[in-house]
């Protein structure tokens, strides 16, 4: 078996066959940030692109024809649009559905997870306290499920997982929780989550027609029903595991009957634990604890039997690249034992990527690199000139990152040199922004957006955009 055959296998299959594309952060457990193995463009072209105010820190994830893209929209609020894959109008690109406020209250910086036709993401960031998990249909329709999780510094930032029927997720201070997917509980009796949709038909018939009703006693001062209205069956609580101890920001990742979880310690305040733990996945006991020298905001990723967590001395903060150090340690799945670790002159903040035979990172000090697997020995660079908060998508031989300034870059990862590069800033697009959520390619296109809170670009407009072959 040829090696290029080897890696289409690896690839193309999730790393344990219950778990669907998407389920998890970046397609895969591997991270790839693409599941159907279709590359990017040999010459790339802005096929579309969408003018924003909103600010994109999720990665974006296909769900049925749309991708679905959270923002944090005006006052830091909650939105999450889903975008059509294939735009029927080019030049006004619109979402087929958006969620907002008032049922999303705050800011949604978590990636979505799809499986089983449900939407699963939090909201919530560092400068708030709790936060809710989200289930949405596919379709965006009425609210499936909703779990609140209150506490001083709880927020629902990376990515939750499904497999095998249920949902795992961190929260912050809250630790990591798992939840029943399809079992939910309402004034006090379980259900199945296929029975919330006629009930929440029925209670939006009822909100309407009391509103029609007070329409007719005072118009004035009648107030129409919004989602935030409707039914709020919670999701069946299994188990919940290291809540005040540690700080879960990264996305969790599970390995059929183990979870991994990688936490923080958040120097301000004094809480949590810089570590990467592995859990029972049907109970949440903890099986093994390696510890780490940074934090690992990227979360933990799965190539075989080896464990690798990216880390950094800083945060998504702009102003502190200079002088960031980072570090990619790989680790034992079964025992946590250390197989080899690595310093960077820079901040590690995205995932690795797991490929048949490499890591492959992004760092702050602008660097893309690929490490071997086996040893952790350094088979290439490449020099982006720019900062690196966004983890790459790697499809085959190439990598396709975006970096702090608005290039796109697609890197061989067998030479280190660069395919092509795309500015943002230039036409057609003519909107420069940092990339945060790393892009995402599917059917052979780009998928990404920018964010502009800080940096060179603040108070800017952002962009979606799809980048392909015309």
């Amino acid at each position: 078996m040829t090696s290029r055959i080897l890696l289409f296998l690896l690839l193309a299959l999730p790393a344990f066959a219950d778990d669907a594309p998407w389920s998890t952060y970046r397609g895969n457990n591997r991270r790839t940030g693409n599941t159907d193995n279709i590359a990017g463009p040999a010459k790339p072209e802005v096929l579309w692109f969408s003018k924003s105010t909103e600010h994109y820190v999720a990665s974006p994830v296909p769900s049925g024809t749309e991708i679905l893209f959270p923002a944090l929209g005006a006052f830091n609020s909650g939105v999450v649009n889903a975008i059509p894959l294939n735009p029927k109008d080019l030049k006004a690109v619109k979402p087929t559905w958006t969620k907002a406020a008032p049922l999303i209250k705050l800011p949604t910086v978590s990636s979505p997870a799809v499986a089983d036709g449900k939407i699963i993401f939090g909201d919530g960031m560092h400068q708030t306290d709790g936060a809710v998990l989200y289930c949405l249909p596919a379709d965006g329709g009425y609210l499936l499920w909703a779990l609140s999780v209150p506490g001083k510094l709880v927020h629902l930032e990376g990515s939750p997982c499904i497999s095998n029927g249920k949902v795992f997720f961190g929260g912050g201070a809250a630790g990591v929780m798992c939840v029943d997917l399809n079992t939910v509980v309402l004034d006090g009796k379980e259900l199945n989550v296929k029975e919330v949709p006629a009930l929440q038909v029925a209670h939006w018939k009822k909100l309407q027609a009391k509103y029609e009703e007070e329409k007719k006693k005072d118009p004035d001062f009648a107030v129409p029903p919004t989602e935030n209205d409707l039914l709020k069956p919670s999701p069946k609580a299994i188990w919940a595991q290291g809540k005040t101890r540690w700080h879960v920001d990264a996305p969790i990742l599970v390995a059929g009957d183990k979870v991994l979880v990688a936490s923080a310690f958040l120097d301000k305040e004094k809480e949590g634990d810089r570590a990467v733990f592995c859990l029972n996945a049907a109970d949440g006991k903890e099986l093994w604890k390696a510890p780490l020298t940074y934090n690992p905001w990227g979360g933990p990723t799965l190539a075989g039997d080896t464990v690798l967590v990216t880390s950094s001395t800083i945060s998504y903060d702009p102003k502190e690249i200079e002088g960031a150090k980072g570090e990619i340690i790989a680790l034992d799945l079964a025992t946590g034992k250390e197989k080899w670790k690595k310093a960077m002159p820079g901040g590690i903040l995205g995932c690795a990527v797991a490929t048949a035979d490499a890591a492959v990172f992004t760092c702050t000090d602008g660097k893309l690199r690929s490490f071997d697997l086996k040893d952790g020995s350094r088979k290439i660079i490449y020099d982006a000139k720019a900062g690196f908060f966004s983890s790459p998508a790697v499809v085959g031989d190439i990598a396709y990152v975006a970096d702090l300034k608005g290039i796109v870059h697609a890197v061989d990862l067998k030479t280190g040199a660069a395919k092509w590069t795309l500015d943002l800033g230039q036409d057609p697009v003519k909107m420069p922004g940092m990339n945060y959520g790393g892009i995402t390619v599917h059917g052979g296109k780009l998928y990404l957006a920018t964010c502009n809170l800080e940096g060179p670009f603040a108070r800017q407009p952002t962009a979606v955009i799809c980048i392909g072959s015309k």
